[in-house]
């Protein structure tokens, strides 16, 4: 009988030995280049108990591009969340800007850039979250050879995206087994389906190594093309009664949105449209717009209409969000140098200041 227990005993702690390095492994699986990423004195952050971290990740030994991401936890079950990268679109508006610091990270901008909040509502309760800025020269995200801005485009997006996964993964091996997704809104909604293409069409040859466990993909409010686009804006502000039926009828006459360019009776009546929208958020028509703390009077961006408009110009350089004011707390947040040297970016100390879009 004492053989017995003493062999049990024995077979239990060699059982509670194993377990217990095993645990220790995968708790600790982490590089040093992921250790190196993590935010730890971030000023104004709320007190939390996930973790999250944020850096660049080089593209390729032979280019000059390197990507700015800021990662964070989920707020509990971190082994057994998916892992979900959000894109925003632009196309050239930062997932950071607006994603994680105004929309669904963890931690809002506000206090007029002087504080975070925490978010109760973020999508880091539900997964690991991981947002990106691309392309080079969106954000933080930079290169060394400036032919790369010249050089930009869906494909060139995908492709630069694709090679910061592999590079992430390699950072971040711990997470290389969990279902992955990627998101997105707005102009993500051509991001988001070429990344999933180029994944799945990478994951036919790929080794372990580069293999990416690519489960689905979701889009909201995603762009489409420019002519169901721009229409529907036009429809949008007239069945709200911000431009009459006489300017609904005249740019439903004159313009064709097909065109690449707008014709000059259209441009006429496109700048009545704009001009319409001078003292509203186009994305929230009953808030207030964000008055200049200066001089008390709307930002001259909303109260001056384009000299000649095309159609990218006319549809993406409207007054942008929810909170009135929180692009400019973003912008105030981030230009800060020591938010700058807490989340590890701006290494290369850009000749520009940090914007929401480029």
């Amino acid at each position: 009988m004492g053989s017995t227990s003493n062999c049990l005993l024995c077979f239990m702690l060699c059982t509670l030995l194993v377990s217990a390095v095993a645990s220790r492994s995968r708790v600790t699986h982490q590089t040093t280049e992921a250790d190196a990423d993590r935010v730890r004195d971030l000023p104004g952050q709320p007190k939390v108990e996930f973790k999250h971290y944020a850096g660049y990740v080089k593209l390729r030994p032979n280019d000059h591009k390197a990507l700015f991401y800021w990662f964070f936890e989920a707020q509990k079950g971190v082994s057994s969340k998916p892992l979900v990268l959000w894109l925003n679109g632009g196309p050239g508006c930062s997932s950071i800007a607006y994603g994680a610091a105004q929309e669904l990270g963890p931690f809002l901008v506000g206090g007029n850039g002087s504080r975070l909040k925490f978010n109760k509502y973020s999508w880091n309760k539900a997964a690991n979250m991981l947002f990106l800025e691309a392309p080079v020269g969106v954000g933080f995200s930079y290169t060394n050879n400036s032919e790369d801005l010249h050089k930009l485009g869906d494909q060139v997006t995908a492709n630069d995206s694709y090679a910061f996964l592999i590079g992430w993964f390699k950072r971040f091996p711990n997470f290389k087994s969990h279902d992955f997704y990627i998101a997105g809104e707005s102009y993500a909604g051509h991001y988001v389906p070429q990344l999933a293409e180029l994944i799945h069409e990478r994951n036919i040859r790929a080794g372990k190594d580069s293999f990416i466990n690519l489960k689905g993909f979701m889009i909201g409010n995603a762009v489409i093309n420019d002519p169901t686009d721009t229409k529907g804006l036009v429809d949008y502000a007239w069945s709200h009664a911000i431009i009459s039926d006489k300017l609904y009828k005249d740019i439903s006459k004159e313009c064709d949105f097909g065109q690449s360019m707008i014709r000059s009776n259209c441009n006429d009546h496109i700048r009545g449209f704009v001009e319409a929208y001078a003292e509203i958020d186009i994305y929230s028509i009953y808030s207030p717009v964000c008055l200049d703390s200066l001089d008390g009077k709307a930002p001259s961006k909303l109260m001056v209409a384009p000299h000649l408009l095309t159609q990218h110009d006319l549809w993406h350089r409207l007054p942008s969000g929810y909170d009135p004011c929180a692009e400019d707390y973003v912008m105030k947040f981030f230009n800060r140098e020591d938010v700058q040297r807490a989340l590890h970016a701006n290494i290369t100390k850009l000749s520009y200041p940090y914007t929401t879009c480029r």
